[in-house]
């Protein structure tokens, strides 16, 4: 696989590589990034289709997060056991994302998205007809493996066929899916609860699941080479206590009768990741590791991973604390709340790929650097809101936030994935998504240990206050990394080694 120059299995230019001009084709005949100039039709079909199916999953994941209060009362279970629906399928998330170096390497492009959206429209239809919360829980984690399997796909394929000169303007489109999604979840979720059961939830994604499914079945080509590496089975079993123990403690640790059970599984989680690291840092003098961590050793790739978890920390604290805010201290309806932040994430996933033009032009330094003041100064006002804020002010304040973030993930995708050799492109998109996953659940958790804890004491306004706050501080870590971002080349360049 080519960016803009060919590379050897170590990120080396081979000698008589082109430096302009046509696509590269593989040994097995599959069409590889053109070094300039524009993709071809077939490139940009396989990509749409990816980013089609990328909204579906993510949309279907926020649409379900806002319906769990009907789901109470439909089935008659306790809010702790609802829950599960979010849980089981964040864990579920947490273990599969680690796994899918692996699986892209190992499956072609055709068979990795046939069984991502396979078992995701397998679970939605299960959803559908779920005769109870038994059932609906069990759809939930087949979901989930096919949502796991998406992200990481689309951005490998990405890296393999879009032209280096144009990587960031496609990158940019990703954050349509990952930012309008969400944003749209609440305000889909209330209309369709306003007027049908929480099974339409599932009867309306179906249909686009299994169009997306069979669109791509017809029409995807195989980008890439497949690698013959071998399963090590004892990483895959390390998975489950590390990542799953991880993630489930620092989501539950914010609760208010959490208890000792996730402590204990943060402190497993903790053990069996460093076994984990420990695992695969041995594998990798063999070639064979489940998750390859020679990424890290690009110094773009280690400091945009960084930049990404700082922003996805402070992101879930505005995700989960706003419309607490919102509904608790303004008292507004879950709807109206849904559309105030509305605005938000439309604006954030609309500017992607304009923010994704300008990046390929001027790099990422002016815009992380912009980005992530604009995100400190938003969280220190959000650290100010009161009960008698104005509801405009939030809604201004909230686009504000989205901007900042804007400006800060597609240059530390692009930035941080373009130097990675070909080998490395399954890998180093499996590192962002599970860093994303593990950071969302800390910052989660930090933030809502705070906002309990305060507002035990003092007050909803003033536990919000001071959650927000420690956003703030968090967020100052983002200005200083990303004034350490660069502009970086392709495999066998120098910008990010």
């Amino acid at each position: 696989m080519s960016t803009d120059v060919t590379s050897d299995a170590n990120g080396k230019p081979e000698s008589g590589a082109p430096t302009s001009g046509a696509v590269t084709v593989t040994e097995a005949g599959r069409p590889q990034a053109p070094v300039s100039g524009k993709m071809s039709r077939e490139s940009v079909t396989v990509i749409v289709t990816l980013l089609v199916a990328t909204f579906v999953v993510i949309l279907n994941e926020t649409i379900m997060n806002v319906a769990l209060q009907r789901l109470m009362t439909d089935l008659q279970v306790s809010a702790s056991t609802v829950q599960w629906l979010a849980t089981g399928f964040m864990l579920t998330m947490a273990v599969v994302i680690p796994t899918t170096g692996f699986i892209l390497q190992r499956m072609s492009t055709r068979g990795a998205f046939m069984l991502a959206m396979g078992l995701f429209s397998g679970g939605t239809l299960l959803a559908a007809l779920a005769p109870g919360f038994l059932v609906l829980l069990l759809a939930r984690i087949v979901q989930a493996g096919g949502t796991a399997i998406m992200l990481p796909l689309l951005m490998t394929t990405i890296l393999t066929l879009v032209p280096m000169s144009k990587r960031g303007a496609v990158m940019g489109n990703v954050s349509i899916a990952i930012s309008v999604a969400p944003a749209m979840g609440p305000t889909v979720s209330g209309i369709i609860l306003d007027h049908f059961s929480w099974r339409f939830m599932f009867v309306f994604v179906l249909p686009v699941a299994l169009a997306a499914f069979a669109i791509g079945a017809k029409y995807l080509t195989n980008v890439g080479e497949r690698e013959k590496t071998t399963l090590d089975v004892a990483s895959v079993i390390l998975t489950v206590p590390a990542f799953g123990g991880l993630v489930y403690g620092l989501s539950q640790i914010g609760g208010t009768d959490a208890g000792i059970v996730p402590v204990i599984a943060l402190v497993v989680g903790i053990l069996c990741l460093a076994l984990f690291v420990f695992r695969q840092l041995k594998l990798q003098k063999s070639d064979a590791p489940l998750l390859d961590l020679r990424a890290f050793k690009f110094r773009m790739f280690t400091v945009s991973t960084l930049l990404m978890v700082v922003a996805m920390m402070a992101l879930f604290g505005g995700v989960i604390l706003l419309p607490l805010y919102l509904q608790n201290t303004l008292h507004l309806q879950p709807l109206e709340t849904g559309l105030a932040l509305l605005p938000g994430g439309l604006a954030m996933g609309l500017l992607g790929p304009v923010i994704g033009r300008i990046f390929d032009k001027v790099g990422p330094l002016p815009l992380t650097v912009s980005g992530s003041v604009l995100m400190v100064l938003t969280l220190w006002q959000f650290s100010r809101l009161d009960e008698g804020s104005a509801l405009g002010w939030v809604i201004a304040l909230h686009v504000t936030l989205s901007l900042g973030l804007a400006l800060l993930f597609t240059p530390a995708f692009t930035t941080g994935l373009n130097p990675l050799p070909p080998h490395l492109y399954s890998h180093g998109s499996a590192i962002i998504s599970t860093a994303q996953q593990v950071s969302g659940a800390a910052g989660t958790a930090l933030l809502v240990s705070i906002y309990a804890v305060v507002s035990a004491s003092s007050g909803l306004v003033a536990g919000m206050q001071a959650a927000f706050l420690a956003a703030t501080i968090i967020a100052v870590a983002a200005v200083v990394l990303g004034a350490m971002m660069r502009k970086t080349e392709g495999a066998g360049g120098h910008g990010g080694h």
